[in-house]
């Protein structure tokens, strides 16, 4: 028997799979890949982590008015939010959520870790903390190659 592929002959060799051994389970699971209606949650979601993170940097932390005004005593959401960011910035909680959360969805993938851990990589991207956010973004991308175990 020859089979042609490629623009080629094989030698004779079948390309059914290879024979299962016992206890394993016929059903092939399906990898982690977000269905599109998690993805219409997801995409907004992810867009709006960032485009807040932007905002906070660029309006809010490196303005030096806004760091004078909220120095002085300005209570406002703002300076609220400002000095939240400055505080979780500085002692790394963005890109260490980030991470845990990225590792968590590789080892067992799921919509929610894998919200949480793009919304912390986004923030933590922008707000200083790209070390440990550029390896969550790597880890979840990784993620989109394992398994999902299914639910019996």
């Amino acid at each position: 028997m020859s089979l042609r592929i490629g623009g080629c002959f094989s030698s004779g060799h079948d390309l059914r799979p290879a024979p299962r051994r016992p206890g394993t389970p016929l059903i092939m699971s399906r990898l982690f890949a977000p269905t599109p209606r998690q993805l219409n949650f997801l995409i907004p979601v992810g867009l709006l982590a960032l485009g807040y993170a932007l905002y906070l940097r660029y309006l809010a932390v490196e303005q030096a008015w806004v760091g004078l005004s909220c120095e002085s005593g300005l209570a406002t959401w703002l300076c609220f939010a400002r000095q939240a960011a400055l505080v979780l910035f500085k002692h790394w909680v963005f890109g260490s959520v980030a991470v845990v959360a990225a590792a968590l969805n590789l080892i067992r993938p799921s919509l929610a870790l894998f919200t949480v851990g793009l919304v912390a990589a986004a923030l933590g991207v922008v707000l200083y903390n790209i070390g440990a956010s550029g390896i969550a973004v790597g880890l979840l991308i990784l993620s989109f190659a394992r398994p999902v175990r299914e639910t019996v």
